[in-house]
Formats: structure tokens, sequence, C-alpha cells
């Protein structure tokens, strides 16, 4: 199991400081970002795919196949996100059987295109966060429906421990209760990052610093894996730091240089 971290010149400056040590970069599909983090690691690509969107194409064939070739990826991932309002007018919370019924279809369209193409023991489907700005809708959050979808397709999962936290507040479970309703048995590739209240957006927020109630729930996570109880994914990825506006208030170098270690050392008696 490998320690991933998304790239960040934060990242970079601490790696060559020999402050921080992981296995290998997270990165976009920016040809720019992976040049750059390639100087230093091997380099994983994590794409924009939304499954129920029909937004293959943004990405395109030939960019998934030349980073296929390029990079240290081997898993396709998508993430299970159609939007809301391809679907008719019903509000965000809507738990519309009809509805739920055409979302999932919808994703399973997309998620066929990959498979025949890619075969589905290369693809991953990660768990959506409640976002109102990206149109997510409730029923995709439901751990049924990710269930079905992910079983039906025959394809892995990524987890994001993240997205889980806000999705279960969101729906009212313990994230732990949340998690545990997940197709677990397909795990491939584990997501970690700090989960925080944002005033300015009135909901929780992902891609934050690691408070002590996340780092519980990864220790717990972790220790699943370690015991066996869960497939050992082949990496842990911290979701902390980036490049650009979207990411330059939440890309500090403390963070980095306190949480790398800590994950390090957690996962380590997996991986030894």
């Amino acid at each position: 199991m490998k320690l991933a971290i998304n790239y960040s010149p934060q990242a970079a400056d601490l790696l060559d400081e020999g402050k921080i040590n992981f296995d290998l970069y997270k990165s976009t599909h920016w040809p720019e970002m992976i040049s750059s983090a390639a100087r230093q690691l091997p380099v994983y690509v994590h794409f924009p795919m939304l499954a129920g969107r029909g937004d293959l194409e943004k990405t395109g064939w030939n960019v998934i196949d030349h980073r296929l070739r390029t990079t240290s990826t081997y898993y396709i991932n998508t993430h299970l996100a159609p939007r809301n309002s391809d679907f008719g007018d019903l509000p965000l919370g809507s738990l519309d059987d009809q509805t739920s019924a055409a979302m999932a279809e919808a994703m399973f369209q997309d998620l066929d295109q990959l498979t025949l193409r890619y075969g589905a023991e290369r693809v991953i489907a990660e768990n959506a966060v409640w976002d109102p700005d990206w149109e997510i809708p409730r029923l995709v959050l439901e751990p049924t429906i990710i269930s079905s979808v992910v079983n039906t397709m025959n394809v892995g999962l990524l987890l994001d421990l993240a997205h889980a936290r806000i999705s279960a507040h969101k729906l009212g479970y313990s994230p732990r209760e949340y998690i545990r309703q997940l197709p677990l048995h397909r795990l491939r590739e584990l997501h970690i990052t700090g989960v925080q209240y944002h005033e300015g957006k009135g909901r929780l927020l992902d891609h934050l610093p690691m408070t002590e109630d996340d780092w519980n729930l990864a220790e717990w996570a972790i220790d699943h894996i370690a015991k066996g109880l869960w497939p050992e994914p082949w990496a842990v990825a911290l979701e902390y730091g980036g490049t650009g506006d979207h990411f330059a208030w939440r890309s500090e170098r403390s963070v980095l240089e306190r949480d790398v270690p800590r994950l390090r050392e957690l996962i380590q008696f997996v991986t030894a």
C-alpha cells in the first residue's frame, strides 16, 4: 500500500528538504502538473470524470490512454456524480424512486464505456460528496445506490473518507455507519483529508487540514485494512494541497509537515 500526496509546490519543497517522505504524487490530468511532479517522484493521475453526466469526451480517450502509458496510473477513476438538473426539476434532496433509477442508468452507461475499453478490473468509482455547487443529488449519496452501481458494474471502490463524512452528516448517519454500508469488499484506493465547517459556504468542506475527528476515522479505516477486514488498497492518498486559486488558501507547508509523517506512520504497519 503506497502513500500518495496531492502535488503542490509546498509538498515539492518539503520533499526536497527531506522533511516529508512519501511514495508518489497524485495529480490532475494536466500535463504541466504531471511534468512538475515527475521531476521528483512517480505520478498517478486522478481523472475528473463524473459518471452520470456523459462527460467522458471532456477528458477524451486519447488523454486517458496517454496518461496510462506515460505515468504510474493503473486505475481509471470516475466519480459517481450525476447532475441533478439533468433529471428534471426535483430538489437536490429528493428521494424519488423513478429519478433514482434514471440516475443509476446514467451512471451505468458511463461506467460501461470505461469497462468496455479498459476492463472492469481497472475502473474504480468514487463515492461523491454532498455539494450543492456541483448539483450532487442526495439520491447518489445513498449507500444502497453506490453499492448497486459498483456491484452491478463489477468495478472497484475508491473510498473517500472525507466525502463519506460530509455525506453521512447530510443524510443523518454517523460516518462509520455510513461507510459500513458501502461495497467495501471492492476497495481499491483510499482518500484521506480534513473536513471542517466553512462559514462562507455554510456547510462542511473537505481538502482541509486534518482534525482529530478525521484522524480517528482514518485510524479506524486503516485498522480494518490491517486486520484483513477490508481489502488492502493499492494506495492511500492525502488530498491536501494543490496549485492555483482553488487550493492557494489550503496548501500550507506547516500542515503538510505535520500530517504527512503522521499518515506515513499510520499506514507503516500495514505495508511492513
